[in-house]
Formats: structure tokens, sequence, C-alpha cells
């Protein structure tokens, strides 16, 4: 079983449709372990929030999805384990720390971080995380 660490910008894909929804929505395969650092719920609301400041869903549909992201099958791991070896990351790499705690959760479970940004992927891809790292498109059935 593959133990993958979802970041925001993937889990977001679930629910609405964004370029890489379906490549996104392979991650619920039963052979997939899906894992949270916690704050990636706040974070996952916060993207809602702006999403209906933005007139791209109504508060209902924001309250609905993030509803039922809660209720999804996911291993939600507490930031704290993490933080330290995230911190390390985020000035190692020049990254955010929100970013390198997805990434330090990888490392600390032996997954990979999957993601659908871009920016933070490209800036470490082929680097010494490399086998963390996941782009979205990248998830196998």
């Amino acid at each position: 079983m593959s133990a993958y660490v979802v970041d925001t910008s993937v889990a977001v894909k679930w629910f609405l449709p964004e370029i890489h929804s379906e490549a996104a929505l392979r991650l619920h395969a039963p052979t997939h372990q899906l894992h949270l650092p916690a704050f990636s719920i706040v974070e996952f609301g916060n993207v809602l929030c702006k999403k209906v400041r933005r007139n791209e869903v109504t508060i209902a549909e924001s309250e609905s999805i993030f509803a039922l992201f809660q209720r999804l099958p996911l291993s939600i791991h507490p930031d704290k384990e993490s933080l330290a070896l995230a911190f390390d990351l985020a000035h190692l790499t020049q990254r955010s720390l929100y970013d390198c705690l997805y990434l330090a959760l990888a490392i600390r479970l032996t997954g990979e971080m999957v993601t659908a940004d871009r920016k933070f992927f490209t800036a470490l891809n082929g680097s010494a995380f490399d086998s963390h790292l996941c782009w979205v498109e990248s998830v196998p059935e």
C-alpha cells in the first residue's frame, strides 16, 4: 500500500472541477493510504473561504464541501510531530513552512507528498527530497 501525504492544492480538486482533478481523484484508490498534517484542515477551509469571496462557490456549497472533506478516510497527524523537521526543511529549501509540513510528514512516513503546486514541485524536483515528491499527474491508479 502506498502512503501519500496530500496537500491542499490536490485535496481541493477532489471537490471542485479544476485542472488535474481527474488525476487527484486517483488517490482514492483502495491501494493508497492518505495522510494529512492537522493544519491542512484549516488550510482547506481557508481555500473554500477564498473561493466564496471570489464567487466561485456559494457559502452553502463551501460548507457542504468542508463537511464532506472532514468525513473522508484520511489519517490526520499532529503538526507538532513534524514541525522540527519542517522548520529545518523550510530553511534548507527556501520554501514555506506550510509546504514543508507536508514534505516532512511524507519523509516521516516514508511516503510521498502529492502536490499540484507547480512552483513547489519544480523547486524541489531533482533534489535530495525527490523520492518524497509526487506531481499530481503521476499518481498511479
